[in-house]
């Protein structure tokens, strides 16, 4: 008797990394800094693009960017802007890698003043992820209240490329929001994550 299919999220189609980043990664609550930073620069670079572009170039990202170490990359200079304009191993866009290195030091400050990036984000969920049930993607929204008023406030610490919808985008691959549909065999997994003290 052959297995059953496994029935996942249907944005994540038949590619193998798109699936195991969806069945290992999206929606687990995330609470390593250096993790949350990887996440929040490639939601931004994923702009105008497909999430699997970005996520074929992933690895080219972390040896870009000193594998997401918001304190050495808060340190690059214009020469490292030019290095990085000249690799083929990420999304070559002026703007998108300039905002990299501003937010790496926005996401210091955080920091530095609430003693790391993942007591602040968290708090914008009361520390325990939304745990939502569409039953198909039209159930599933591109932003919310939530994401709005996360938006407003990397914004207003300095963060680029952190819009609403690339901010709800953000909460949901970092887990703040499980919005696994129902009938995918990943909705109780995470959500039985969720449920679990911090």
């Amino acid at each position: 008797m052959a297995d059953t299919p496994l029935v996942r999220c249907a944005w994540c189609g038949a590619d193998p990394l798109y699936q195991a980043y969806h069945d290992t990664e999206w929606g687990v609550p995330l609470h390593d800094d250096r993790a949350l930073f990887e996440l929040l620069t490639l939601e931004g670079a994923q702009a105008g693009l497909s999430w699997i572009t970005v996520l074929k170039k992933r690895e080219g990202y972390r040896e870009a960017f000193a594998g997401f170490d918001p304190a050495v990359v808060a340190r690059f200079t214009d020469a490292d802007q030019a290095r990085l304009m000249a690799n083929p191993g990420i999304v070559r866009n002026r703007l998108k890698i300039s905002s990299t290195i501003d937010n790496a030091r926005a996401f210091l400050a955080i920091q530095a003043e609430f003693g790391s990036f993942d007591a602040w984000l968290w708090r914008f969920v009361d520390g325990q992820p939304i745990i939502n049930s569409p039953a198909t993607l039209a159930g599933v929204p591109a932003r919310t209240a939530l994401s709005d008023t996360l938006s407003k406030a990397l914004k207003q610490r300095g963060f680029r490329f952190v819009g609403s919808t690339i901010c709800y985008a953000f909460m949901q691959a970092a887990g703040l929001v499980n919005d696994h549909t129902t009938d995918c065999f990943r909705h109780t997994e995470v959500a039985a994550l969720s449920s679990r003290p911090q």
